[in-house]
């Protein structure tokens, strides 16, 4: 075991003066502000990672990535909420679906995609523990057909919306589902979603010397990154929401679809996601990776849509779920590729190639539709 300082001044720092910067708006303002709040931004969310990775490793698995999943789930929530609250008229009736489809796309494609890329080029073959993976993709599977693909079928409403009746229906089933996913893989069947040890005779290459840990922090250092994430993740609400404006202004200067707008506020939530998971796949932990990734999509969509629909039925406010044609080909074809990819439980860098391709696609389709 080795000692490691936990607590770093920088993931103090950022954050401290980040909240400063937001209350400081009210007297400052123009575009070089708007870019130095985009900066403390991304900062804020770089040491909302950090604590969550200290979180998470003295919780163990899979705890802390069950922990990362919902911090990151309030995020989202809280955007989506604020934003759709602060517009007008028929603004944001789409911001739900794009935001949680855009999050949905960019986890099954691009985060894992990414993942699988980086282990295999470090160790050309990883594993995982099959009944985890399997578990989480027929949940995601199923909530996703509930929340996104069932509103253009049914008859009761127009446009790809459900009746209040219906959407608070949809919401508690797929709210029980997500609570179940979860007590399977905390409480009944926790050894699915650890990674599993290689056998003596598995041909997977692994570094000759085994990894050494750093000593788990202590339970001082743990409450004091849970009081800074807090802190972390506040700021970027406020701050993505304040920033939010200036996000649609370049968006219509641009001539872009505003389906980007949803693209860009899951990029920003899934961002403490996407780089822990990146790099506990490069630490050759792809377990790690995957309980992210799917705990991540399944909570986006199976937490996000049930708060947003209550709020949405409490504040009479319209909201569409059903996705068009090509997105729900696009969605298809990426649970199809992942389904088969991670059917074995080995990863090699193809299968990563081609959910990458898929998520380019998704963007260059979304920019240029």
């Amino acid at each position: 075991m080795k000692n490691k300082n936990y607590l770093l001044g920088w993931t103090i720092i950022v954050p401290s003066i980040a909240w400063i910067a937001y209350l400081a708006h009210y007297y400052i303002g123009g575009h070089a502000y708007s870019l130095f709040l985009s900066l403390l931004l991304i900062g804020a969310v770089l040491a909302a990672v950090y604590h969550s990775e200290t979180i998470a490793y003295r919780l163990g698995e899979p705890y802390g990535t069950l922990l990362l999943a919902f911090a990151i789930t309030v995020i989202e929530v809280s955007l989506i909420i604020s934003i759709m609250l602060s517009s007008k008229g028929l603004e944001t009736i789409h911001l739900a679906r794009d935001t949680v489809f855009a999050a949905v796309m960019i986890i099954l494609t691009g985060i894992i995609g990414t993942c699988i890329i980086v282990g295999s080029l470090r160790y050309k073959q990883q594993i995982f523990t099959l009944q985890g993976v399997g578990t989480a993709m027929i949940t995601l599977i199923v909530i996703v057909v509930f929340l996104l693909i069932l509103p253009n079928y049914t008859t009761s409403h127009d446009n790809g919306e459900y009746t209040s009746g219906q959407l608070i229906f949809i919401s508690v089933i797929s709210l029980a589902l997500y609570i179940a996913f979860t007590m399977v893989q905390t409480i009944r069947h926790r050894a699915f979603f650890i990674a599993p040890i290689p056998k003596i005779n598995d041909k997977i290459e692994i570094n000759e010397e085994p990894e050494i840990l750093p000593e788990k922090p202590s339970r001082r250092v743990m409450f004091f990154s849970i009081f800074f994430l807090i802190l972390c993740l506040g700021i970027v609400v406020l701050l993505a929401k304040y920033l939010s404006k200036d996000v649609d202004a370049l968006v219509l200067k641009a001539g872009a679809p505003k389906t980007i707008v949803g693209i860009i506020i899951a990029g920003i939530v899934l961002l403490p996601e996407g780089i822990a998971a990146i790099r506990a796949s490069y630490n050759n932990r792809l377990q790690t990776s995957l309980n992210l990734a799917f705990g991540s999509a399944l909570a986006s969509i199976g937490l996000s849509i049930p708060a947003v629909a209550v709020v949405s039925v409490f504040a009479d406010f319209r909201m569409t779920l059903g996705i068009d044609i090509k997105s729900m080909l696009l969605l298809g074809l990426s649970l199809f590729i992942i389904t088969i990819s991670l059917a074995t439980g080995r990863t090699n860098i193809m299968q990563g190639l081609v959910l990458i391709s898929i998520f380019l696609l998704y963007l260059f389709t979304t920019l240029v539709p």
